[in-house]
C-alpha cells in the first residue's frame, strides 16, 4: 500500500517547491475538478507517463533511494493520537501540509487526489492513504478540518497539533515551516473579512511507497493522470525487485 504527503501555498518555481497563495490560480472547484479528472482516459495516463523517464519513471522529483517514511506524532480529527510512521506503515501514502482557508493550491490538490482515486477504482484506491496536515491550527479545528476534507474524500486523514508539533512534523519531511501573515482589519484575502490571513507553506505532495521509503515529491503542476500513473507503483513498492 502507498502513502502521499502534501504541503501547500508558498512561490511557484522556487527550489524548495513552495508556491504562494498569491501566485497560483485556482484551476477548479472541488466538485468540478473531481468530476472532470475522474473521466480521464487511459490515453491520458499513457501520455502523462512519457514525461516520467527523466525522474526514474516517477511523475515528479525522485527522492534519494534511502529516504525513510517520516516520523512524527499529531492528533487526528477524532481527537486520537496519530503516529504517522506507525499508523501508515506498509501503506502507500500521500502526505500534504496545507490549510482549509487556502484559496488555491490546497483545494486544487485535494480535488486532484480525490479524482485520481476515483479513476483508479475502489480496490486500487483502498491501497493508498492520503494524509493532510494543517498549517493553520488556530482556524482548522478538528470539526472544520474534517468537514473540509469530507468535501473531497471522506477517507482522507486530517491531522493537527500544537504549533511546535506541526513545525517539527514539517522539518521531519524536509519542507520549510509554514508562516502565517499577520491578520489585518481589512483582511488579506480577496473579498475576505476582517482578520483573514494567508499562510505561506510548501506546495509538495510526498509520495511514500508501501516499502516505507519516500520515492517522489509532487508539485503544484502535477496532473490527475500523472497521479493515476504513479499510485499503483507506490502501492506495489514492497513487491518490486531493486
Amino acid at each position: 500500500m502507498a502513502a502521499i504527503v502534501l504541503a501547500g501555498c508558498g512561490s511557484d518555481g522556487q527550489a524548495d517547491g513552495s508556491v504562494t497563495a498569491r501566485d497560483v490560480p485556482v484551476r477548479a472547484s472541488a466538485s468540478a475538478a473531481s468530476a472532470s479528472a475522474a473521466s480521464a482516459s487511459a490515453a491520458s495516463v499513457s501520455a502523462a507517463s512519457v514525461s516520467a523517464a527523466a525522474a526514474g519513471g516517477w511523475h515528479g522529483t525522485a527522492s534519494r533511494a534511502d529516504e525513510p517514511r517520516p516520523s512524527f506524532v499529531l492528533t487526528d480529527t477524532a481527537g486520537r493520537r496519530f503516529d504517522f510512521a506507525r499508523d501508515t506503515a506498509g501503506r502507500a501514502t500521500l502526505l500534504f501540509f496545507g490549510y482549509t482557508h487556502c484559496p488555491d493550491v490546497c483545494p486544487t490538490t485535494m480535488a486532484d487526489l480525490a479524482a485520481a482515486r476515483a479513476v483508479l477504482g475502489r480496490q486500487a484506491a483502498a491501497e493508498v492513504t492520503v494524509v493532510f496536515v494543517t498549517t493553520d491550527p488556530a482556524r482548522d479545528i478538528p470539526a472544520v478540518l474534517r468537514h473540509w476534507l469530507d468535501q473531497f474524500d471522506s477517507s482522507f486523514v486530517g491531522l493537527t497539533g500544537t504549533p511546535a508539533q506541526l513545525a517539527a512534523a514539517q522539518r521531519s519531511v524536509g519542507v520549510p515551516v509554514a508562516l502565517a501573515d499577520p491578520p489585518t482589519t481589512a483582511g488579506t484575502l480577496p473579498g475576505g473579512t476582517p482578520g483573514d490571513y494567508l499562510v505561506g507553506h510548501a506546495a509538495q505532495v510526498l509520495g511514500i511507497g508501501s516499502d516505507d521509503r519516500v520515492h517522489v515529491r509532487y508539485f503544484a503542476d502535477t496532473t490527475v493522470a500523472e497521479y493515476v500513473a504513479d499510485l499503483p507503483r507506490l502501492a506495489a513498492a514492497s513487491r518490486q525487485v531493486p
